[in-house]
């Protein structure tokens, strides 16, 4: 993430810390199983990029021990404050703007980041520049574009609503410099940076509990934004936290696409 008046997601809003368990709950689970098949162990440096929430930095701590270290950043680390023990590091950062905070590191780990800095470009190649020879870089993030609807199955009028919101967000992150579509390039931009053994897969959940959460918190979050700029009105929204709140929707997310390489 980085630093932006624009930026709409704000960590110090309340609904962050909702959208972050949220993620957790959805993600943790293939973003675990990814980084244990990188070889993860013990003594291991790490660099956490846009850190966010503490589920990912706390359990990569668990893995690398005393002997390891994990650095975790962000721009705003007000919910990384609780994990801020050793071996963790906790430093206030914007990948798309700074240089590293180390060099030599193991891992590299990005979920959900770069979709929203700006200079994406200068991020990865940072975030290249700190692995060690051989080192293991992993970027998980979304392609809204290849799955814009937020109810796939789009049977009546409570689904149209939820969808036509979800095109006022998908505007809206555009708007703030988003690359909706950068989940898919992924691949072809470690394979040109030099990267060796670059595989991929996709996770997409259809409908769960979480989901439903992460959509009630992203637009409590985001709600004003919409307003404001003529995307929905107050009643639309009232009305679709209703109907989220009832459970009777199937309420989809983009497809998190995560890649992974080794630096030469």
């Amino acid at each position: 993430m980085t630093r932006t008046d624009g930026y709409l997601l704000d960590n110090r809003q309340t609904e962050a810390g909702r959208r972050f368990d949220a993620f957790a709950t959805l993600f943790d689970p293939t973003t675990f199983r990814r980084l244990e098949s990188l070889g993860l162990g013990p003594g291991w440096r790490c660099w956490e990029v846009g850190a966010g929430g503490t589920s990912v930095v706390s359990w990569l701590a668990k893995k690398v021990g005393p002997t390891g270290k994990v650095v975790a950043t962000d721009i705003d680390t007000t919910l990384l404050a609780s994990a801020g023990r050793p071996p963790v590091e906790v430093r206030v950062h914007d990948v798309g703007t700074e240089e590293p905070p180390g060099e030599g590191f193991d891992l590299v780990h990005a979920r959900l980041v770069l979709v929203h800095v700006p200079d994406r470009e200068r991020a990865l190649r940072s975030m290249i520049a700190a692995l060690r020879p051989g080192g293991r870089l992993l970027v998980e993030d979304a392609d809204p574009a290849l799955q814009p609807l937020i109810c796939p199955d789009e049977h009546g009028p409570e689904q149209r609503l939820a969808n036509r919101l979800r095109q006022g967000f998908r505007k809206l992150l555009a708007d703030r410099g988003a690359d909706l579509s950068y989940g898919r390039k992924l691949p072809r931009l470690l394979r040109e940076a030099g990267l060796r053994q670059v595989e991929a897969d996709a996770y997409f959940p259809v409908t769960s509990p979480a989901c439903a959460e992460l959509e009630a918190a992203t637009v409590r979050q985001i709600r004003d934004q919409l307003v404001t700029a003529g995307l929905a009105t107050d009643e639309d929204i009232d009305g679709h936290l209703a109907n989220v709140a009832a459970g009777n929707m199937d309420l989809a997310t983009a497809p998190m696409i995560s890649v992974w390489g080794r630096k030469g």
